[in-house]
């Protein structure tokens, strides 16, 4: 493995396990306010207890996200050194103001733990409130940093030179808002439909079944209603997407020829040699309509664009449509969760209900993971759109391919100790409610 191939390989791996904490860390912290508000309002100890798991649940995934998120902050300077020294002064303020959303959310999550029959309750249930506000802020700004490689702006590039720099300009790039859109609603799905899943096993196991109800309540209702927006803020991202990175959506689509009527693409084995796609379902003139609100209007294809300015095209093609895919599977299981809720409300108590939200665990982080792929292999070979190859700004220090093994054999070992952990939280839950008697909803 080369050093171009290992850097890319390490970022990609830091980032794949430090989208799932930081999701988590950021969404977890809603539901935990939820259950608190509840437990005030009702005075059910139910709530109470639901709580007090979940802020352990968020105490975890703060210090694994913490942890990850400094590594790969040093990982950029390490890897990417000619990256940081033109970009670090343009886009340095969101990832300075995402250092001070972090210590808030450090602080407020200090005085949520601790405050338990020491602070005011409504005080201390706001502190919670802050946590996962100020966590939501942190993803942001680091999604703007991201946006603006997607879509730089904030400077004037003359004679390989930046000048003439506007952070603010920079840091609300026009990628900034479609990318923070998409990727804040993915994590609610994604993280909703994770725990709802837990709680559904749980539930299938008869372990304190009143306890798990109320929390696989409270978490399916936010990654359904989630999941249900994502695709409305996935159309505002593939627009922005065609206007400012028409190579990105031709490969998304493995749309090889720039025609009118332009196709829409499902599945498909994209055929790069013979630029066209085997055993797809083409949709005359709707990429045409999703991009430019006409059937008519051609899309720009992989025709009008250099080979060497090309992404990958199979790699970024069959991460979109697993994304898609598994999206709209969950916005299925939503539909479904919707009709029980106020149709067949029976379907709650029913196995094969149950089962459905168990096998859709880990469904949302998959798509977001192959969404991220999407992004960032779609962007090559930019690691600034336009403006800086990927391959200008790795090191030139020898050994990464050592580092890489290195921070594989870490990050293997941080997720098996959260496993750990979180499965010896589920197990201690106490055993205080009577198993035997009929749940209502």
């Amino acid at each position: 493995m080369d050093n171009f191939m290992a850097a890319r390989s390490q970022m990609a791996l830091s980032l794949g396990f430090h989208i799932i904490f930081s999701c988590i860390g950021m969404v977890m912290p809603f539901f935990m306010a939820v259950s608190h508000y509840l437990w005030l309002k009702t005075n059910k100890p139910v709530y109470k207890n639901v709580t007090k798991a979940w802020s352990k649940g968020v105490a975890i995934f703060f210090a694994t996200g913490a942890v990850s998120g400094t590594v790969l902050s040093f990982e950029l300077g390490l890897l990417w050194p000619e990256f940081m020294k033109h970009a670090g002064p343009i886009f340095g303020m969101p990832f300075s103001l995402e250092g001070t959303a972090f210590f808030i959310e450090a602080i407020a999550l200090g005085f949520y733990l601790y405050g338990w029959n020491r602070f005011n309750k409504w005080f201390h249930w706001f502190t919670g409130v802050v946590v996962g506000i100020s966590g939501i802020a942190s993803g942001i700004l680091v999604v703007s940093a991201n946006s603006w490689m997607n879509s730089p702006t904030g400077f004037d590039y003359i004679n390989g030179k930046y000048t003439n720099i506007d952070p603010i300009k920079a840091m609300f790039n026009p990628a900034w808002f479609s990318q923070a859109l998409h990727m804040s609603i993915a994590a609610f799905a994604a993280t909703g439909f994770a725990v709802a899943g837990v709680h559904a096993l749980m539930i299938m196991r008869q372990k304190n079944i009143n306890f798990h109800k109320k929390a696989f309540r409270i978490a399916a209702v936010f990654g359904i209603v989630a999941s249900i927006l994502q695709p409305l803020s996935g159309d505002i991202s593939a627009k922005m997407v065609a206007k400012r990175q028409p190579a990105k959506l031709a490969a998304m689509e493995a749309h090889f020829k720039t025609e009118e009527y332009s196709p829409l693409i499902i599945g498909g084995i994209p055929d790069v040699k013979n630029k066209k796609v085997d055993y797809a379902l083409e949709l005359p003139g709707l990429l045409s309509f999703m991009v430019h609100d006409d059937f008519k209007t051609p899309v720009k294809g992989l025709d009008q664009i250099p080979e060497r300015d090309q992404p990958p095209i199979a790699v970024t093609h069959y991460s979109f449509q697993i994304m898609v895919a598994l999206g709209m599977l969950m916005m299925g299981i939503g539909v479904i969760y919707l009709i029980a809720q106020f149709k067949k409300r029976n379907w709650f108590d029913k196995t094969w209900f149950l089962k459905l939200f168990i096998a859709a665990t880990p469904v949302g982080f998959i798509a977001i993971e192959a969404g991220w792929t999407v992004t960032e292999v779609g962007r090559q070979p930019w690691i600034i759109q336009g403006i800086m190859r990927t391959k200008d700004a790795v090191t030139p220090m020898p050994g990464i391919g050592y580092s890489f093994y290195l921070f594989t054999a870490v990050y293997l070992t941080l997720s098996v100790a959260v496993i750990f952990l979180l499965y010896r939280q589920i197990k201690m839950v106490p055993e205080i409610y009577d198993n035997t008697k009929p749940s209502t909803h």
